[in-house]
């Protein structure tokens, strides 16, 4: 049973309507660690993203399993300084439906890289999140708002690293990871779309 848990709730959130999911438009009066919290959460470009980084560091094991997330998170909160500093970053947007799908595919196609371009390539990818979030984020309780949207994307990437790992333990785990790869760089693409 705790083996399929993570199985469900990975596909419970991406059978929920995308426009759910969506940034809903961000109220003014939002501030702090909620808000922060619920912000990687509530775009499935940001949700997704996170959880491929997971899952593509549990395919890759050895150091990448923790120099993948590190790298997403560290980038993440420099691009967050450019962000809210409205220092501009080209193309934000363009790169974070491309970290959804790159990523993606390369837990789909089970790519290995050298740890150090892995670790580059998730980096730019954090970089972006982080600009959007930086851009995004409140004017008033932004050192709340800063520790919830590093919480939750830290928990996210545990969540891909856990289910990853977890079906890594059953016979077809390697398949099955690549599957759910498959399905967010074919849900990233339709993002193109929306």
């Amino acid at each position: 049973m705790m083996k399929r848990l993570p199985i469900a709730l990975f596909a419970a959130s991406m059978s929920a309507p995308l426009t759910a999911l969506a940034h809903p438009g961000h109220p003014v009066e939002a501030s702090g660690f909620s808000y922060g919290l619920l912000h990687p959460l509530t775009g499935p470009d940001h949700l997704l993203a996170m959880l491929a980084v997971g899952l593509w560091a549990a395919l890759a094991g050895g150091r990448a399993l923790c120099a993948l997330p590190l790298a997403f998170v560290a980038a993440l909160l420099a691009g967050f300084g450019l962000g809210a500093a409205g220092l501009p970053l080209p193309a934000v947007e363009p790169m974070i439906l491309a970290s959804v799908v790159v990523i993606g595919a390369m837990v789909a196609l089970a790519v290995r890289l050298p740890l150090l371009a892995a670790v580059v390539l998730v980096a730019v990818f954090g970089l972006a999140h982080g600009h959007a979030h930086g851009t995004e984020g409140p004017a008033t309780g932004l050192a709340g708002y800063v520790a919830g949207f590093t919480l939750a994307t830290a928990g996210l990437h545990a969540a891909g690293l856990g289910l990853g790992l977890g079906l890594a333990q059953s016979g077809r785990g390697d398949l099955l990871s690549r599957g759910l790869g498959g399905v967010a760089a074919l849900a990233g693409v339709g993002l193109v779309f929306l």
